[in-house]
């Protein structure tokens, strides 16, 4: 099992930029495909980026594309989404997500493509 702990949002106005921070607990970090998904008021969870678990494979969301960029540390435990170029409609609950893979290669899909997920974090987008 995995425990994810979410960090890093907050206000920005539009055009900014934000880091999130997905921390894991657990010596077996490396064995997971992560992901990230956000999702808004009255909207269902959506998928923004996966990782694959060396890192060596993303895959992003059409609207993200060119603006968020996931990576990982796989000796910190931790999964990163970086957010430039920030939009009001990016406004979400972002939430990080995994699910223990034995290939290395992205899960992409809905949330229930996903086991294990963090508390979230609120990212609000002032324009």
């Amino acid at each position: 099992q995995v425990q994810l702990v979410e960090s890093g949002g907050g206000l920005v106005q539009a055009g900014g930029s934000l880091r999130l921070s997905c921390a894991a607990s657990g010596r077996t970090f490396s064995r997971y495909a992560m992901g990230w998904f956000r999702q808004a008021p009255e909207k269902e969870r959506g998928f923004v980026a996966a990782i694959s678990r060396s890192g060596g494979n993303t895959y992003y969301a059409d609207s993200v594309k060119g603006r968020f960029t996931i990576s990982r540390d796989n000796a910190k435990n931790t999964v990163y989404l970086q957010m430039n170029s920030l939009k009001s409609e990016d406004t979400a609950v972002y939430y990080c997500a995994g699910r223990s893979s034995l290939v290395d290669g992205v899960i992409v899909g809905g949330p229930g493509e996903f086991d294990y997920w963090g508390q979230g974090t609120q990212v609000t987008v002032s324009s």
